[in-house]
């Protein structure tokens, strides 16, 4: 199995039960979440090496979020001590039609404040097979913008691939900042997730020529998208329809050596946990590639891990290759 590093934030989750809101609500359930953790967690199930690079202040809360990284296999050794405040997002649990809504509260955290000063890049990033980043650490801080150009920069002149998942957060930043930023990042990467609103919006596409047929739509953006930068090797994605938050279908995309191969439609329902899903598809995409799978059984295994996610409560994907073999051999039978 392969080496692998993440770079982000974890972040306190505190979600309403399931039929009451925020602006209500008497107790808040507590996890921990972020999406980068999440895939290092999916990552070390399904047997690879991970470690987990981070910024948190030195008190219970960390502790907290530690034990839960190392419970669930993530090597914590690199996180680095500091600052005095821990991220946390808030959500207010959708259903049926009433959508989840989600509130951050990241603004000033020891992470957010992050620097090159703090963390030897040379000697942190070295021996590993593949990096994950996403476009979500950018979006916390001018600095940390600067820190994961760095952070790439230093990962090519190592040759080590880079895994980046736009994850565009509007309420964290504008797309015009993130344009500046994702445009300045695309020569660095290896594994891309984005969509075609991705590239429109965040990367300036602006004559995209789409389809009414979403495949066509996919094949026509990742072509072009490979051709102006040749060091992206892979581009993977999802579609899904959400006829209400309690049931979506989701359909997963891979496009590599020139051919875009698609999962079948899966419905989900009724959906516990959303949230984590696309970090879920994303670590299944990464686990197909360093695991050497067929493109065709890659896209199916990384659509159906995320949509055993979806039955999970919680941010992490807590199933392991063999759930997922097993679902796709059997479906859901009962093992005895």
């Amino acid at each position: 199995m392969a080496n692998v590093l993440t770079l982000g934030e974890i972040l306190l989750r505190l979600s309403t039960p399931t039929g009451t809101r925020l602006s209500t609500a008497k107790q808040l359930d507590l996890n921990y979440g972020g999406a980068e953790a999440n895939t290092a967690i999916s990552l070390a199930i399904f047997g690879h090496e991970t470690t987990f690079i981070t910024r948190l202040p030195d008190h219970a809360l960390t502790i907290g979020m530690m034990r839960y990284l190392k419970g669930l296999g993530v090597n914590t050794n690199n996180i680095i001590k500091g600052g005095k405040k821990v991220g946390s997002y808030f959500l207010d649990v959708g259903v049926g039609q009433r959508a989840s809504e989600v509130i951050y509260d990241r603004a000033g955290s020891a992470f957010s404040e992050l620097t090159e000063s703090m963390i030897d890049l040379d000697t942190a990033i070295d021996g590993y097979d593949l990096i994950h980043l996403t476009g979500i650490t950018p979006a916390l801080s001018q600095s940390l913008q600067g820190f994961t150009l760095k952070l790439m920069k230093k990962a090519n002149e190592k040759n080590i691939p880079i895994s980046f998942d736009f994850n565009f957060r509007q309420t964290l930043w504008s797309k015009e900042q993130a344009r500046s930023f994702f445009t300045e990042a695309m020569p660095y990467l290896t594994h891309v997730s984005l969509s075609p609103w991705d590239m429109t919006h965040l990367l300036g596409y602006d004559d995209l020529s789409l389809s009414n047929r979403h495949e066509d739509t996919l094949n026509t953006c990742y072509k072009r998208l490979i051709a102006d930068y040749p060091n992206i090797q892979t581009v993977y994605a999802t579609k899904r329809l959400s006829p209400s938050a309690s049931k979506n279908d989701l359909t997963g995309y891979f496009y590599t050596n020139g051919t875009l191969f698609s999962s079948e439609t899966y419905t989900i329902d009724p959906i516990i946990d959303r949230v984590g899903g696309g970090d879920a598809f994303a670590s299944g995409i990464l686990h197909g590639i360093l695991s050497q799978f067929e493109p065709d059984k890659t896209v199916t295994f990384a659509t159906q891990a995320s949509v055993l996610k979806h039955y999970i409560s919680g941010d992490a994907n807590l199933v392991t290759e063999q759930d997922v073999l097993d679902v796709m051999a059997h479906g859901a039978q009962i093992k005895r």
